[in-house]
């Protein structure tokens, strides 16, 4: 008898989802994505990207990579890195501290 299909989980119980053919790593992230795309149609934000890339390089060395979950720019001409968070792992917390440290980037937390 062949076994039943099981939703997967992650380890953080994320199920991720698709959303206008994007793939978004958890519930919570596809619903901001929505949000922001709002937010870009009334022209309270612009230039939405998903799944940025930023180089952590320290001393001329690539030390690792962090992926943001959003980059866009507010009506105030500022750029805004965004993460949606459900918990802060431990290997997060020092990606968001090297970002900072080499490229004074801020990540507004979700």
């Amino acid at each position: 008898m062949p076994i039943p299909f099981r939703q997967r989980y992650n380890k953080y119980k994320n199920r991720p989802c698709v959303i206008d053919g994007l793939w978004f790593r958890s519930q919570r992230e596809g619903k901001r994505y929505q949000e922001l795309r709002l937010m870009e149609k009334a022209g309270e934000i612009s230039h939405l990207k998903t799944q940025v890339n930023f180089p952590l390089v320290v001393n001329g060395e690539k030390v690792c990579l962090y992926k943001a979950d959003f980059v866009y720019r507010d009506k105030n001409g500022n750029d805004v890195v965004e993460d949606t968070k459900g918990f802060l792992t431990r290997e997060y917390k020092i990606k968001k501290a090297l970002l900072w440290a080499t490229q004074k980037i801020l990540i507004k937390e979700v």
